[in-house]
């Protein structure tokens, strides 16, 4: 296609979206499309430290429809500033900036909260060592064949382009493997495995009895009795029922760019509240819809109930979940008003990601201490009515009768597996009657299911690691 025939298509569909969609939200479109791939890049640039065009290439390659903008878009990454600016035709600019040990942020043209980092007050990790200062090797040659399978490429596109595999059994690692570049401490971003990890630090408030899962969630724009979103629990905010009309997050394709929510994370300021001000579609509770708006405003209850300020949210994270599993190559990102990002924009490397997954496999508790409260684990994975893709609280799941759940279960994943799913392909994946957890990170394109391999890797360890320990018992 040349390039006169690639404007016409671009300006055309900007100019269908304004007729559908009105003037405003269509000026949206090219900041949307702009703030992600910014903000996305920004990220594995300075926080994970990859190759800026590789990474670009991988990303939009995962996206379906992505390079009828991307060929359009001017970009800019500066190494001193250390930030990347990117823009499309000179419209719809998009800034975001690298700050140490809080990773990216867009700047919208308003400024940055200014936040200051917590103290690191060396915390000792309570999970035993799940591995030695090497790479693990394949324990198995079964083992050895599965993440071959993993990493290896199709001969036709959609590609895998798979970064990083780690697989855990009974709290220590058995079978490692990374991409060129990347390596067991390289940060990675998990997108909406974000989420899960929002849902435990709403657990541990929950434990302490600073948050409630039932009752009006204390969302001051809501407080009003006579308002329809007073009903709104943080219950039905983690299960994607709350009702609050901001189209959706499941897909990530260039027709993303038109939904309300993407508004809210790539052009605005104050992302929760954007989100907290948003009428309601259907009644609380009524209707399952999934959006990154429901976990912004979990997030902001997250940040209030940790003491308001930026730093005591992180603070929190970092004392109560980070460093008792010993997690120590994690950045929680920020939107531009301080307040975590926590639908979509945690980094943290494959094996800090499988820490996370562990304390879901041991139910709550590390080191004999409980993190998070008892039964969580359960209310986790418990399966979301009228979810079709299989959701809990926070996570994926195999529970319930979904069609997603079936799916999976048809594909080889055992019945009580439950995972933490980011797009273009990040999993952290628990399966309790296997003592489990398997992490998988990518780039690659959610449809179809079977393009990123996760069917397969999972059916592989699971085969595998039954029957060696079928052998053992033997011995």
């Amino acid at each position: 296609m040349n390039r006169r025939r690639k404007i016409l298509l671009l300006t055309t569909a900007i100019a269908c979206a304004g007729l559908a969609l009105g003037a405003a939200r269509a000026r949206d479109v090219p900041k949307v499309a702009t703030g992600f791939i910014a903000h996305t890049l920004c990220s594995d640039i300075f926080v994970s430290g990859l190759d800026v065009r590789r990474d670009l290439a991988e990303t939009t390659d995962a996206m379906p429809g992505a390079g009828l903008l991307t060929w359009a878009m001017d970009l800019q990454v500066d190494r001193v500033r250390k930030d990347v600016t990117v823009s499309l035709f000179g419209i719809g600019r998009s800034h975001a900036v690298y700050r140490e040990g809080l990773g990216c942020t867009l700047e919208h043209g308003q400024g940055i909260a200014n936040v200051a980092l917590p103290s690191d007050d060396k915390q000792p990790a309570l999970l035993p060592e799940i591995a030695g200062p090497g790479l693990v090797a394949p324990q198995s040659e079964g083992l050895a064949a599965a993440l071959d399978r993993a990493f290896a490429e199709p001969a036709q596109p959609p590609y895998r382009r798979t970064r990083a595999i780690v697989v855990m059994k009974a709290g220590r690692i058995i079978a490692e493997r990374y991409a060129d570049g990347i390596g067991p401490e390289t940060e990675l971003l998990g997108f909406s495995m974000t989420k899960s990890v929002t849902s435990a630090l709403t657990g541990i408030l929950v434990r302490q009895g600073r948050l409630k899962l039932d009752g009006p969630a204390p969302i001051a724009a809501w407080q009003n009795p006579e308002d329809p979103r007073h009903a709104i629990t943080v219950d039905q905010l983690l299960r994607h029922t709350a009702g609050i009309a901001l189209g959706s997050s499941l897909e990530a394709k260039l027709g993303s760019v038109l939904e309300p929510v993407n508004t809210m994370k790539y052009a605005e300021d104050d992302m929760a509240g954007f989100a907290e001000r948003a009428p309601l579609a259907t009644a609380p509770g009524t209707a399952w819809n999934y959006h990154d708006g429901n976990i912004i405003i979990v997030a902001h209850l997250i940040r209030n109930a940790a003491g308001g300020k930026p730093a005591d949210a992180l603070a929190f994270a970092r004392r109560e979940l980070f460093a008792p599993l010993g997690m120590n190559n994690v950045t929680l990102q920020l939107d531009a008003s301080g307040t975590i990002e926590g639908s979509g924009e945690m980094l943290a490397s494959a094996r800090d990601w499988a820490r996370f997954g562990q304390l879901y496999l041991d139910d709550g508790v590390v080191g004999g201490k409980r993190i998070l409260p008892e039964g969580w684990v359960n209310y986790s994975a418990s399966a979301t009515p009228n979810a079709w893709v299989g959701i809990g609280a926070g996570f994926w799941t195999n529970q319930g009768d979904s069609f997603g759940a079936k799916f999976r279960i048809r594909h080889g994943w055992p019945r009580d597996a439950f995972f933490a799913k980011g797009t273009i392909g990040q999993y952290t994946i628990i399966i309790p009657s296997e003592k489990l957890v398997i992490v998988r990170l990518g780039r690659s394109p959610n449809f179809p299911p079977e393009a990123d391999g996760v069917f397969d890797l999972v059916r592989d360890v699971v085969a595998v690691t039954r029957e060696k320990g079928k052998m053992a018992g033997a011995n």
